[in-house]
């Protein structure tokens, strides 16, 4: 019973999220204070309250009121605290994340290209290229070329290839 318990918690996703909630408790304090210290004040300039929460109040019947100030002051709370996390976590991660680019790496050329250019260089050599294009190498009619681009003569061997 407790060797399962003990796994649970020694898990890497769970000690993750442990961290994670108290760094998001400690960083959502920060944000309470610039809020309070910052944005209130100027928010409670132009509205004439002391803080969000006392400012855009709608009274109802019977006694009650509608904070709007209060929902004003929790969004931008949200918005604080995403883009923080954003900028200064989740953006780095992604950079750390994503590979490098390497410099003054050759594009590999693909089949197709070198095919093409084996062909010119075929054909540029004088060698098995038909007038209808390059011969299949083992086809009818088509002749093995030596090491030095040429045909072999009547009777010799062409080199064997490993």
């Amino acid at each position: 019973m407790f060797k399962g318990f003990k796994e649970f918690l020694l898990r890497g996703n769970v000690v993750d999220l442990a961290v994670a909630v108290v760094i998001g408790a400690a960083f959502n304090a920060v944000v309470q204070q610039v809020v309070d210290s910052l944005i209130n004040p100027i928010i409670g300039m132009v509205f004439k309250a002391d803080s969000l929460d006392g400012a855009l109040l709608i009274g109802l019947p019977g006694g009650g009121a509608i904070a709007l100030g209060a929902v004003i002051g929790a969004v931008i709370n949200f918005v604080i605290v995403a883009a923080v996390v954003y900028f200064v976590f989740v953006m780095p991660m992604n950079r750390l994340r994503r590979p490098a680019p390497e410099k003054n790496e050759p594009a590999v050329p693909t089949e197709q290209e070198l095919l093409t250019e084996i062909r010119d260089l075929l054909r540029a050599q004088g060698g098995a290229v038909a007038q209808g294009g390059a011969a299949a190498p083992g086809a009818a009619g088509a002749q093995p070329v030596t090491a030095a681009g040429t045909a072999p003569a009547e009777g010799e061997v062409p080199p064997h290839k490993h």
